[in-house]
């Protein structure tokens, strides 16, 4: 267990350049097994973390650039931990109910080098090496988009490569600031993340860099109005692409904000948080509203990501306990919900070549173990109780009622908007008279698509059910995360802020 991060992380590097070696016809089990083995690697380390502390563990420290303070310095927590097994399991599942057949082993090698920005990305502790990982997983994206995808692929992959990148450059200048602000105080440079904690900066600084890190992580959120990528993105990748896209990349944005704006920026967050919140009631409201409008079922369930996401980033910005937590709870469900509702567009796009709502209706009667789990994901989606989708937008909105009412129950539309959308998508696609002569030929689930589907409903049942596995450890350090925001808090107003929003929180 000593060195089960390093092992996480380049394992699949390793594996992806050997599989060049590897037959055309052996490529995807090949990618299977790895994927199986990195998965298997994360629950032994869960199995291994100490879900009674909230600091990090398994830490790895070596130095890289002395002169800098650069040092290749890897850690996890309970915020941490199951954002790494879901990337996983996803990514594990993904390639499980990979359909694909043009150039498989391009793909799947692309798929691995991804795996490994992920991973990266989340147990990085040096915020140089936390770039790295955050701007190399643009690249096999922009690979697998571009490469793999519809007839605007290449718009679609640019666009997406643009966005990303020109926040994460804002962001590095705030980095290199911080950094150098450090060389200033102690007389030695240093990017570790655990020193930056202990780093005063007051007010006027942390509402600057605040908003430099804010374009890093709003773009890959994406934060209204920086939305625009995500629904050209998902409407031309391949299904694989969408399933990690939804699931894994876009948590990078929220993780960043929970990992890096609240502890190093405590009064500019209390500052910005209801302007925070209204961007994200913006996003619930409006994108649910596009989603509405929408006649591709793919976009319709790009688009409620986008509102999804708008709930995750309200529960952060509450600043309690109970907001962050849920936010994170959030993050996976929606990561393992988003991602088999893509996995179910793409079964059917396979079959019909098409994902448009008028194409389709009477389904469950052609496909009823098809209409079923979708079903059960749509519910998921929209927060029905005893699915993974209630806990985390149930513990989010809590949060911020801590805060502001009014406000929460503004977004608490996002239910109601939510139900309205995917029932209509449900309604057109699967109930009704066959209204395609055609479609009376299309074949139920096969083998691969239930090997790849029915571990996602189990655990959108089970998790929905019995959440504490989650939710225990993400609250030891949640709780470790809001006691430095109120240490470092330099204002009076930030420091009544935090200590009356978790005051309120525990009450309840």
């Amino acid at each position: 267990m000593e060195h089960i991060l390093s092992i996480l992380i380049f394992f699949p590097a390793f594996a992806a350049i050997m599989g060049l070696l590897v037959r055309k016809d052996a490529i995807k089990v090949y990618g299977i097994t790895v994927t199986a083995i990195e998965f298997v690697l994360t629950c032994v380390m869960w199995y291994g973390f100490d879900t009674s502390s909230g600091g990090m563990q398994f830490a790895e420290f070596a130095p890289l650039i002395t002169k800098y303070g650069i040092s290749y310095s890897v850690g996890i927590d309970g915020i941490s931990l199951f954002l790494i097994i879901m990337t996983t399991f996803v990514t594990m599942i993904s390639l499980i109910g990979l359909s694909e057949t043009r150039d498989l082993k391009n793909l799947i090698i692309a798929i691995l080098f991804l795996e490994v920005a992920m991973v990266g990305v989340f147990v990085a502790l040096d915020a140089i090496i936390f770039y790295v990982f955050w701007e190399f997983s643009l690249v096999p994206m922009l690979y697998i988009i571009g490469a793999w995808g519809g007839p605007k692929k290449i718009y679609a992959s640019v666009k997406f490569f643009l966005y990303t990148f020109a926040g994460s450059l804002v962001m590095l200048i705030g980095m290199l600031y911080i950094a150098h602000t450090f060389a200033q105080t102690t007389g030695r440079w240093s990017f570790n993340l655990m020193e930056w904690y202990m780093l005063p900066l007051d007010f006027n600084t942390q509402l600057w860099l605040f908003v430099a890190f804010f374009f890093g992580f709003a773009i890959k959120v994406p934060m209204v109005p920086f939305h625009t990528w995500l629904p050209y993105a998902h409407g031309q990748a391949p299904t694989v692409g969408s399933v990690i896209l939804a699931a894994i990349l876009l948590k990078m944005g929220t993780y960043g904000f929970i990992r890096f704006s609240l502890p190093l920026f405590p009064d500019a967050a209390v500052a910005f948080m209801i302007p925070m919140a209204i961007l994200a009631i913006i996003a619930i409201v409006y994108t649910a509203m596009v989603a509405y409008a929408q006649e591709d079922i793919k976009q319709v369930i790009a688009y409620s990501s986008v509102s999804h996401m708008g709930v995750i980033i309200l529960g952060i910005f509450a600043l309690n306990v109970e907001g962050i937590g849920g936010s994170i709870f959030l993050m996976i469900s929606h990561g393992i919900v988003s991602g088999a509702l893509f996995m179910l567009v793409g079964v059917i796009y396979d079959r019909k070549h098409t994902k448009m709502m008028n194409q389709f209706g009477g389904l469950a009667k052609v496909m009823p173990m098809y209409a079923v789990i979708f079903g059960i994901m749509l519910m998921a989606s929209v927060g029905l109780p005893l699915t993974i989708g209630f806990v985390g937008e149930f513990l989010s909105l809590l949060g911020f009622f801590a805060v502001s009412p009014i406000l929460t129950a503004v977004a608490g539309l996002t239910i109601i908007f939510g139900a309205v959308y995917m029932l209509v998508l449900y309604k057109r696609t699967f109930f009704g008279p066959v209204t395609h002569e055609e479609n009376l030929k299309l074949k139920d689930l096969n083998k691969r698509e239930y090997a790849a589907l029915i571990p996602l409903v189990l655990l959108v049942v089970y998790l929905g059910v019995h959440p504490k596995p989650i939710l225990n450890p993400v609250d030891k350090s949640v709780k470790l995360l809001v006691q430095i925001m109120d240490i470092r808090a330099e204002t009076t107003k930030a420091k009544e802020m935090i200590a009356k929003v978790n005051t309120i929180g525990e009450k309840k």
